[in-house]
């Protein structure tokens, strides 16, 4: 019988151009699989077939797992000291073993064993295949659309098959069976049955390699893409940079009569692109990524990361787009928050910023308006600046003599102590009932006390963007935790209802 195994071991591996080793770890698999079929319990067994002979012997065995750790898995598992009373040198990790009797092969259920070798042998076919087809190194899938699976499609190139996932394709377009698609490599999944690899036509990372086929001089390290944002479908921005002065970033990039943008526009649905010029000044960039509107003047606020830029009237629905779309894609392509505003708007929120650092001054500082008008023309915004700027810098303010300047500053730290004091009184008063909360950070905690946020109450009536505001979080960070602290609410009315 041993010797009919290794015959059938050696045909299945010719038939199936399967290495000898993956069709005996089928066999080993299978076996195990009869044997722990005798045994009551979710036990591991572990079969071992010698490879010349065809003789096998069958072992039960225990992962051994810290004594802290506890038995999760009672058949399966064997606790550290029990382990070394057994084998004194052994391991967290490793495996204790017992011989019992294998399963004779002729009584195997013949169905479940050849399906576990054949299931064990197609596995290592795609992995094969899979392996083969990624060491060739493409970031684009080329294939053809095989079928639809849940509203995903299945897409075939070869033997190998992508899973291109309907939140992945391009919003309205049609793709049918039978036609030819080119998607962006994501991810490879082993775990998935029958289409492991992951693609997708809407990743901004798709329209980059789009424009290093079509442009020779990516590939060729003269021009570099920078970064994209893309809405999918509809209209995309693409920053790039040249590192040859002879060549022209964004002309190179359109190509002669628009040929290798329209190239990459035409592969995405009539995706219109805006190619910018990228900039390492912050403020140069977002004008570029703001085109076609023209920006007549733009606030840098590096704290906050953000910018508030100044456009007339005649350009102001130009740089917002349709929807926001514009400032939105710009926005993401630059990685600064982008606020657009009128020259208005602008007016009256600097009066209104001068306003408030005036009020604060006054109050704080114990001076009067003369003086605090005075630190404001002179791009003072805080107190942390007039604390700690370097003394030489105020000496150069001609209306305030020395004594003055040491005074005020005297004075504004001595109003930092007192209000930081006051936040950490604030903090602990509002840690004591949102501390426990999960997401919630003693910063963010202090934060939200500025903002006479103390109680899970107050916190659970905030809007997201009230709380993105607060402590710059992402919305999806803020909804969050916003949910997190409205869940004693829905506990007691639960509760109520019972």
């Amino acid at each position: 019988m041993n010797r009919e195994l290794l015959m059938l071991v050696e045909a299945i591996s010719r038939e199936k151009s399967v290495e000898r080793d993956v069709v005996l770890g089928a066999v080993e698999a299978a076996l195990a699989q009869a044997t722990k079929k005798l045994h009551s319990g979710d036990v591991d067994i572990r079969v071992a077939v010698d490879r010349d002979s065809g003789d096998y012997e069958t072992f039960r065995r225990w992962h051994v797992v810290p004594d802290e750790a506890g038995l999760q898995l009672p058949d399966q598992e064997i606790l550290l000291f029990e382990a070394k009373e057994q084998i004194p040198d052994i391991e967290v990790d490793e495996y204790i073993e017992e011989p019992v009797d294998s399963v004779p092969i002729g009584r195997i259920g013949a169905m479940a064993a050849k399906q576990v070798i054949l299931q064990k042998i197609r596995d290592a076919e795609r992995e094969m295949l899979l392996n083969d087809f990624m060491s060739r190194g493409d970031k684009i899938f080329v294939g053809t659309v095989k079928r639809m699976d849940k509203g995903d499609l299945i897409v075939e190139s070869g033997r190998v098959e992508g899973r291109l996932r309907r939140t992945e394709m391009i919003p309205k377009e049609n793709l049918r069976t039978g036609d030819r698609v080119r998607a962006m490599i994501m991810e490879v999944d082993l775990t998935l049955r029958g289409a492991p690899i992951i693609l997708s036509r809407s990743a901004p990372e798709f329209m980059i390699e789009l424009f290093r086929q079509e442009v020779p001089e990516i590939e060729q390290g003269l021009l570099e893409i920078k970064s994209c944002a893309r809405d999918a479908g509809s209209r995309a921005k693409i920053a790039v940079l040249s590192h040859d002065k002879r060549v022209d970033p964004i002309g190179t990039c359109v190509g002669v009569r628009g040929t290798r943008v329209n190239g990459v526009t035409n592969e995405l649905a009539g995706e219109r692109v805006d190619i910018v010029l990228w900039s390492e000044d912050p403020a140069q960039f977002v004008i570029g990524a703001l085109a076609p509107a023209n920006v007549s003047s733009i606030v840098v606020d590096e704290e906050r990361h953000a910018m508030d830029v100044v456009v007339d009237e005649e350009n102001l629905a130009i740089a917002i787009g349709r929807g926001g779309q514009n400032v939105r894609l710009a926005s993401e392509l630059t990685g600064w928050k982008i606020n657009i505003m009128d020259a208005a708007e602008s007016a009256q929120k600097q009066a209104d910023e001068t306003d408030s650092g005036r009020k604060l001054f006054m109050e704080k500082l114990d001076v009067d308006e003369e003086i605090a008008d005075i630190l404001i023309s002179e791009g003072f915004t805080s107190l942390e600046e007039i604390a700690y700027v370097p003394l030489q810098e105020m000496l150069e303010i001609e209306s305030f003599d020395e004594d003055t300047i040491n005074e005020l500053r005297t004075r504004a730290k001595d109003a930092l102590l007192t209000m930081e004091i006051a936040r950490e009184e604030s903090v602990e008063e509002a840690a004591k009932d949102l501390l426990d909360l999960e997401g919630l950070t003693p910063e963010l905690i202090a934060k939200l006390a500025e903002s006479n946020i103390h109680t899970r109450d107050d916190l659970a009536d905030l809007a997201v963007d009230e709380l993105t505001e607060i402590t710059g979080q992402s919305e999806d960070e803020a909804k969050t935790l916003i949910m997190k602290a409205r869940e004693h609410w829905f506990a007691n009315d639960a509760a109520s209802q019972e």
